[in-house]
Formats: structure tokens, C-alpha cells, sequence
């Protein structure tokens, strides 16, 4: 029954080494740290006799610090800063199709062909015009995180508008 609960350092090698694998096929970050926790615990485990009972809390100690490393300071340096510092005159005038038609009570979406600043879909509105599903639309405006659009009908008689004053 003593051998049972022999955990000797190439345990926690292979454990820590199958966790890092399981991590390559499931990209949470979750699972490294605890493997990373796991080859520190059998390194040393390999120097110092530590009892089954330390060598667990080490590890569980250890994961716990990693992972909040890992989600208070390095996560938010790798988040997308793409978005950072970008105006509204990066949407304003690109030109999408009404997949879902806007009503005075809802929003509706437009999808653009390539996303623009991270999405291809963006919640949309009109001014009063009315637009159904498959119109092509000029993005004319940004109030909050929906798009103002108006039909490329529309614009086309502002645009001709405007070239004869």
C-alpha cells in the first residue's frame, strides 16, 4: 500500500510534459502553467527530499501564481491593440450589405467584404431611410458602437448634389 503513494520526480516530469502537450492541442494557456508547475515541483523533488504531500502543495501553489501572472500582467500585453487610436474615418465611407434589415426599434447588421478594425459584422442604423437586406450601403456616421449607413442610391444623389453647387 506505501508503494501506492511513492510519487517519485519523473512522475511529475511525465505529468508536467503531457500536460504541455495537451496545451498544444487545446491553446487555453491553463494547462501550461499547471506543466510548468509540474517540471519545477520534479526538479525539485530531484534535489531535495520533499514528502508527497509538500510536492502537491508546491505544485498547486505554483500553478496558482503562474496563472495569475499569466491573466493580471502578461495576458494584457498580448491583447490586439489593432483597434487602439483608430478613428471613425477608418469605417467612415466604406461600404457594406444589409445582412439584417435595421428597424426603428432594433438595430440591423451590415457585413463588409473585409473586416474593418477587427469585424466583419457591425450593428447598424439609418437616418430615417429605409434599407432591406442585400442593399449596398456607404457607412456615413459612428454613434457609439453602431454604424450610421446610408443607401449607395442615396449617397450618389448627395455626391451629384454637391458637384453641381
Amino acid at each position: 500500500m506505501e508503494t501506492l503513494w511513492m510519487i517519485e520526480p519523473w512522475h511529475w516530469l511525465v505529468l508536467g510534459f503531457v500536460l504541455l502537450i495537451v496545451e498544444m492541442f487545446v491553446p487555453t494557456f491553463a494547462s501550461l502553467w499547471f506543466g510548468a508547475a509540474a517540471i519545477i515541483v520534479a526538479a525539485l523533488t530531484w534535489l531535495l527530499p520533499i514528502e508527497l504531500s509538500v510536492q502537491i502543495v508546491i505544485w498547486l501553489v505554483l500553478s496558482a501564481v503562474f496563472l495569475v501572472v499569466w491573466f493580471k500582467f502578461i495576458k494584457p500585453l498580448s491583447v490586439d491593440r489593432t483597434k487602439a487610436g483608430l478613428g471613425g474615418s477608418v469605417i467612415v465611407g466604406e461600404t457594406g450589405m444589409i445582412v439584417l434589415q435595421p428597424q426603428p426599434d432594433r438595430a440591423g447588421v451590415v457585413r463588409f467584404s473585409v473586416p474593418i478594425v477587427g469585424a466583419a459584422e457591425w450593428m447598424c442604423r439609418t437616418r430615417g431611410e429605409i434599407v432591406t437586406v442585400g442593399d449596398r450601403v456607404v457607412v456615413t456616421d459612428i454613434v457609439g458602437n453602431e454604424l450610421i449607413v446610408s443607401s449607395m442610391k442615396s449617397q450618389a444623389v448627395l455626391n451629384k448634389n454637391r458637384q453641381i453647387q
